[in-house]
């Protein structure tokens, strides 16, 4: 029997596999078990009701999805009348993704939304910052460190951070979220990308660029996984074209300690339930009693077989 729990992020988590913020609905509770996941993760919430980016919002692209959905939102007051409610009846524990254009906008909805049934707040720090004009906080360390800090001032919850990829170094943007109170890193958003048809001529997407997910992104967003967990010793959750236990098992080994699942729930609606069965196996196969063992286990160039039995004793 595989241990597949892990603390994340002040969370304890009976496994380390959970959706991606706006890629999950309470509509897959007639797909999937929802008892089963590792957390719940919901989409974005503002403060403000917001309709969304021009259409078209999506574009497949080859191994991925572009897409500018741009954070439509019903408001603060219908997702804690409305939507918080649904989540209560499940065990795993609710992870409140939230946005603002501003510092002070970001502190004063972490303080509203710590409300029962919200276990932690993740922090969508790759939006726009109207107070830098319009970059991202997460593009610089000091725009992620002035909102970070006034999240932690306002909030004793779980606080998680989200990392955009499209940053020079992220492991310094990571390091500047861990100095000012984070719990943990999202590792990351999507890639700013775009499409063309060429038949006429126009943007793909209604916004002409759009963030781009899915296989595609695996080996850049895992890469920056493994350059944040060398930088930061707060906890590290991986996302990025997660569609199998192997993918979720890169993340591990690279240095996340949990993982979210996103555009393959698109592909395959029972994705989630595939990379938590596939995860267990993978650890049956190799003889690993804890999932935790095989987070930050990969071997350096020369290292031998010995260095993994050796991390895995020491976590038994």
């Amino acid at each position: 029997m595989v241990d597949l729990a892990v603390k994340i992020g002040g969370l304890q988590l009976a496994n380390p596999v959970m959706p991606a913020s706006g890629t999950f609905s309470d509509g897959l509770a007639g797909v999937i078990d929802f008892n089963r996941l590792g957390a719940f993760v919901t989409k974005t919430v503002t403060r403000e009701l917001r309709t969304g980016n021009a259409t078209p919002r999506v574009a497949e692209t080859a191994g991925g999805m572009l897409n500018s959905i741009g954070i439509p939102s019903k408001g603060i007051d219908y997702f804690i009348d409305q939507t918080l409610p649904f989540y209560r009846r499940f065990k795993p524990p609710l992870v409140v993704s939230i946005s603002a254009p501003t510092a002070d906008g970001f502190a004063s909805l972490a303080a509203e939304i710590g409300v029962t049934g919200v276990a932690a707040i993740e922090a969508n720090v790759s939006c726009p910052n109207l107070e830098q004009d319009g970059r991202a906080f997460a593009m610089t360390p000091e725009a992620t460190a002035g909102v970070v800090a006034r999240l932690r001032a306002a909030t004793t919850l779980p606080l998680w951070v989200k990392l955009t990829p499209n940053t020079g170094d992220i492991a310094e943007v990571a390091r500047a979220a861990e100095a000012n109170g984070a719990d943990a890193v999202v590792v990351a958003n999507t890639i700013l990308g775009m499409a063309i048809d060429v038949d006429t001529f126009r943007p793909r997407l209604g916004s002409i660029t759009g963030g781009l997910s899915g296989p595609a992104v695996k080996p850049v967003v895992l890469r920056q996984v493994y350059q944040c967990a060398r930088a930061v010793k707060i906890d590290i959750v991986g996302c990025g074209g997660i569609a199998n236990g192997n993918d979720a098992v890169e993340y591990l080994l690279a240095g996340a300690r949990a993982v979210q699942v996103g555009t393959a729930t698109f592909v395959h609606p029972t994705a989630l339930i595939r990379v938590i069965d596939e995860l267990e196996e993978f650890c049956n196969r190799r003889g690993f009693a804890q999932v935790s063992a095989l987070t930050g286990a990969l071997l350096s160039a020369g290292a031998d077989e010995t260095d993994v039995e050796w991390r895995r004793e020491a976590s038994q």
